[in-house]
């Protein structure tokens, strides 16, 4: 439940109980700016809080549009299946979601969310957050994978928005081993645009490469990535690094250098955008939610790193 803010004379005048309604969500992000709200552009937040908007009636009921918290923001380009994120609906306003009809607010939403957004969008689930959630500080991992072809036969322009081409043949046992040499919990500020205020501390839990021999992959080279969450541009940066490696042009030692040295290398050049998604959010069980918010919230210690990469501990 949610208390409505102060209004400007300080006062209080009455209580407004919300529902915290969680909902996940796929997109195509070829044609968005990214997923935060900017003037002027076509963002994937624009295009939900403004659906959430039709649907829930906010402007009849002389609201602004709801406001929604998601898992981690995707740059432009990228795209996601397994996105997740939570809004807090007034209760009157989800009480009155499915109309006459005898269907629960959830399935309601769920289908005339499916009326209002575009075919790029797709909300996939719709449910009742349980307590202490929260669709971004909740979360304990996040879950990407980045594509490329290296093979011209296997080149398809249906998926060349989501998929990296590149003519170099790519060396993808020593792309594995080099990206093993970066796991755990490290400052990746060579990985990361800076931003201020923001901690580049983060832990790394996977970081693979394979060729797989089936399935709509075969014989592309893909790399799935996992970490308690990620900084700005971090997961590409270390795709181009790794790319750099699979290449030749770098041993296998070189991510791991870039990391020691914490400061970026032109030569760990940032992949392009298309070839990434974000396939699942990690939450904890709903009695450890709460806690795990609390914990995430607090600003992780510069003290709380493997002094060095190459370690295995």
């Amino acid at each position: 439940m949610r208390d409505q803010p102060l209004d400007p004379s300080g006062v209080l005048p009455y209580e407004v109980q919300s529902v915290r309604v969680r909902v996940d969500l796929s997109y195509d992000g070829t044609d968005f700016a990214g997923w935060a709200r900017q003037p002027g552009l076509r963002t994937v937040q624009g295009v939900v809080e403004d659906g959430l908007g039709l649907v829930l009636r906010s402007a009849h009921r002389g609201q602004q549009p709801p406001r929604v918290t998601v898992a981690g923001r995707t740059d432009a380009g990228v795209h996601a299946r397994g996105q997740v994120l939570h809004v807090d609906v007034p209760d009157d306003a989800w009480r009155a979601v499915p109309g006459r009809s005898d269907r629960s607010p959830e399935e309601s939403l769920l289908t005339r969310l499916a009326g209002v957004l575009p075919a790029d969008v797709v909300a996939t689930r719709v449910r009742v957050a349980p307590e202490g959630f929260d669709a971004r500080f909740s979360a304990v991992a996040r879950r990407y994978v980045y594509r490329i072809c290296d093979d011209e036969a296997l080149r398809d322009p249906l998926r060349r928005h989501h998929v990296l081409w590149t003519r170099r043949p790519l060396d993808v046992d020593a792309m594995h081993e080099g990206a093993a040499r970066v796991l755990g919990r490290h400052d990746f500020a060579a990985f990361c645009k800076p931003r201020p205020g923001a901690t580049t501390i983060r832990t790394l839990d996977e970081l693979g490469w394979e060729r797989p021999a089936d399935g709509p992959d075969a014989g592309l080279v893909v790399a799935t990535v996992r970490a308690d969450a990620f900084c700005h541009s971090m997961v590409r940066a270390l795709v181009g690094a790794s790319i750099a490696v699979g290449e030749g042009r770098r041993g296998v030692d070189w991510p791991a250098e870039l990391l020691v040295g914490g400061r970026r290398d032109p030569g760990g050049a940032v992949v392009a955008a298309h070839g990434l998604t974000l396939e699942e959010v990690v939450y904890p069980p709903d009695a450890e939610l709460a806690d795990r918010q609390q914990r995430t919230r607090a600003l992780r210690s510069p003290d709380d790193v493997h002094p060095h990469p190459l370690r295995a501990d």
